[in-house]
Parts: structure tokens; C-alpha cells; sequence
């Protein structure tokens, strides 16, 4: 059975390594002609690459195996039960937990903490990108429930976040777009587009293909108008720090 569970892993370790393989010839180059690092810090490049491919490698045929078909079964059989409105808030609650496990999310919100000196917590940027994730999907069961067209929600969402951006200081639009990125990573892919389709496929008289897909346009905005509005919530909260900051030492002058 288990044996049975890796067939085809050898197309998927052929496709990892045409895909890695270039990175890994460009780093030997620049080990050659430019770091010159010493053999010992060389081979532990070396050995996390390897250990990314099978990594990689894993994740591929785990996600074939059980996301993309369990991700179809739950949405199919949410979508034919009569009150499939059930839809909407399994959604909700799918969306936010897949992204705590996103590994592309995990390295933006370390990567922001770090170039931030701390001034963006990673905590703070992983519960505003699940909850955008966890709207955006249970926006896009509504979508598939009630077949709302994609633009009504896409150029209203677009629209509110370039409003956001005029009260929001560069810092915050900068993280939000590249958040919007990493949101549609391969844990949401393979397992929450899948329940769309999945969905789409249960529900009568639901085209599969024009009301199934759409939904990563959507995982796109959604992340970017909350972290858009935690940066309008930073800006608003320290301008009233330094408000009264500014307030203190003239009162105790008047004193």
C-alpha cells in the first residue's frame, strides 16, 4: 500500500531537480568566480539543497496523493447537501488554517520581523494574512454558491486597496503586495482551490472551470487590504503614542 501510494514519484524527483537544477549551477558558479566560501560552509549549501529536493520532492507527491482529492471530496460533498450554504464558514475556517502552515508565509513573516527590527512581529503578519486568506475563501464559496461574477469582487477589492494605500506609509504597501504573493503558496493551492473546484462540481448547474477557479485572484487581494489596514492601524496608533509624548513634557513644564 505504501508502495503503491509512490507511483510516479520518479516524474516528480525528474521535474524537482529540471527545476533546481539551474539555482544550483548558478550558486556553484558564484562559489567558483566570486564567494570562495570555505569547503565546510560550501557543503552545507550543498546539503540543504539536497535536502530541499527531496523536501520538495515529498511535498509534490504527498500533495497528488491526498490535498488535491481530499480538497475535491470535501467540497463536493459540501456543495450537493441541501443547506449548502455550510459552504461559506468551512471556508472561512480551511482558508485560516492552511495559511499557519504555509511555509512561504512562514519565511516572508520571519524576513519582515527581521528587516524590520522587530517593529512588525511575525504573530501580528501571520493572523492579518490568515484572516485575508480565510475571507477571500469563504468570499469565494459565496462566489461559486450564489455565481457572483469574478470582476464584481476583483475591481472593488483592487480599488480598496489603492484607497488604503494613500493612508498606509510605504513600508506596510511594499509587505502587502509581496503578502498577497506568498498567500497563494502550495498549501492553498493544492488544497483550497481543489475544494472550490470540488464545490463547483457539486453544485447543480455550476460550471467547474468558470466558477471553480478564480479563487487565487481572490487569496491575491483579500491578504492585501488586511495587512494594508494593519499598516493604517500601526500609523494611527504610534501617531497617538507620539502625540502624547509630545503632550507630556509640556504639561509638566506648565506644572
Amino acid at each position: 500500500m505504501i508502495l503503491s501510494f509512490f507511483n510516479g514519484f520518479e516524474i516528480i524527483l525528474e521535474e524537482v531537480a529540471i527545476a533546481l537544477s539551474p539555482i544550483f549551477i548558478i550558486v556553484c558558479l558564484f562559489q567558483k568566480f566570486v564567494f570562495h566560501l570555505e569547503r565546510e560552509e560550501f557543503a552545507n549549501i550543498v546539503k540543504g539543497y539536497f535536502l530541499t529536493f527531496i523536501g520538495i520532492a515529498l511535498f509534490l507527491q504527498g500533495v497528488y496523493g491526498a490535498f488535491i482529492p481530499i480538497g475535491q471530496k470535501i467540497g463536493a460533498a459540501l456543495g450537493a447537501l441541501s443547506h449548502n450554504w455550510i459552504l461559506i464558514p468551512v471556508g472561512l475556517l480551511m482558508g485560516f488554517v492552511v495559511i499557519l502552515a504555509e511555509p512561504t508565509v512562514r519565511v516572508l513573516n520571519e524576513q519582515v520581523e527581521k528587516a524590520s527590527g522587530g517593529y512588525i512581529p511575525q504573530k501580528i503578519m501571520l493572523y492579518s494574512i490568515s484572516m485575508g486568506v480565510a475571507l477571500s475563501v469563504a468570499l469565494a464559496m459565496v462566489r461559486i454558491l450564489y455565481g457572483i461574477p469574478l470582476v464584481y469582487i476583483l475591481i472593488p477589492g483592487y480599488l480598496l486597496a489603492f484607497f488604503l494605500m494613500q493612508y498606509t506609509n510605504e513600508t506596510f504597501i511594499a509587505v502587502a503586495f509581496d503578502s498577497g504573493g506568498v498567500a497563494t503558496g502550495p498549501m492553498t493551492v493544492s488544497l483550497i482551490m481543489a475544494m472550490a473546484i470540488g464545490a463547483a462540481i457539486g453544485i447543480e448547474g455550476r460550471d467547474p472551470v468558470q466558477e471553480g477557479f478564480g479563487l487565487i485572484a481572490l487569496v491575491t487581494v483579500v491578504p492585501i487590504l488586511t495587512v494594508l489596514t494593519l499598516g493604517f492601524l500601526y500609523d494611527r496608533l504610534y501617531k497617538d503614542l507620539e502625540d502624547d509624548d509630545e503632550v507630556l513634557p509640556s504639561e509638566s513644564g506648565n506644572d
